[in-house]
């Protein structure tokens, strides 16, 4: 198996997309609801994506940004000081080119970034199904249990 290294400090790993994809998936492997992914490049120049979910609690909201922060630390991006993991209310995670905004249901209902940016483009992804949650869990725990 072939080691995580860092990149020098500031050089990008993955582009933008990428990294906006992944983070999504990471989130969705969490069970954050409704996930999205906001092109916001056209019409900001601080970001290119915006990735918005939903953590139902401020223990979800916590876990949600302590998974994107360790799996994109280990593939050597590197975020601002995050803001909100205090309250757990709304996180916000800069990445430069990606923002993550992890919001509990009555944070995302009154700050509405999804109509406030309703004229920008979704990119499109698939979510796993349950089932293929409950199956990577599964094949997660056998090679677990394996080691």
């Amino acid at each position: 198996m072939q080691a995580l290294t860092s990149p020098p400090e500031g050089e990008r790993t993955i582009d933008a997309k990428d990294l906006a994809l992944a983070i999504a998936e990471t989130l969705d492997a969490k069970k954050a609801e409704d996930v999205q992914i906001i092109d916001v490049g056209e019409r900001l120049k601080v970001a290119d994506f915006f990735v918005v979910c939903t953590g139902l609690s401020r223990a979800h909201v916590r876990g949600l940004y302590d998974e994107v922060h360790v799996r994109m630390k280990a593939l050597g991006e590197r975020h601002t000081p995050v803001q909100g993991a205090d309250l757990g209310w709304w996180i916000v995670v800069d990445y430069s080119d990606v923002v993550v905004h992890i919001l509990q249901p009555d944070a995302r209902e009154y700050y509405d970034i999804d109509r406030l940016y309703d004229d920008c483009p979704r990119l499109g992804w698939t979510p796993s199904s349950d089932d293929e949650r409950a199956s990577s869990a599964g094949d997660e725990r056998a090679s677990s249990a394996g080691a």
